[in-house]
C-alpha cells in the first residue's frame, strides 16, 4: 500500500474525519434567484391546490418566538 496520502485523508495523528468537498447538486448549484423563483412556484401550487398552510396571526407569533428563542442564548439570570 502507498504511504502517499491525497488531499482528502488525514494523517495518523489526526482524529478528525477526512475532509470532503461538497459537491453542489440540485437545487445548491442553482444561483440563489432561481432557488426563490422554484420555491415561490412550488409554495404558490401548494395554496392553490388547498394543501398550503395558512398561518394564524397567534400562530406565526408563536412560531417567531420560538425560532428567535432557539438563535439566542437564554439570558443570564
Amino acid at each position: 500500500m502507498a504511504t502517499s496520502q491525497s488531499p482528502r485523508s488525514t494523517t495518523a495523528s489526526n482524529n478528525s474525519a477526512p475532509a470532503r468537498t461538497a459537491s453542489r447538486r440540485g437545487f445548491a448549484s442553482m444561483d440563489p434567484e432561481m432557488q426563490r423563483r422554484i420555491a415561490s412556484e412550488g409554495g404558490k401550487a401548494s395554496h392553490e391546490s388547498g394543501r398550503g398552510h395558512r398561518w394564524t396571526s397567534d400562530e406565526a407569533r408563536q412560531a417567531g418566538r420560538k425560532g428567535g428563542q432557539s438563535r439566542r442564548p437564554a439570558p443570564s439570570a
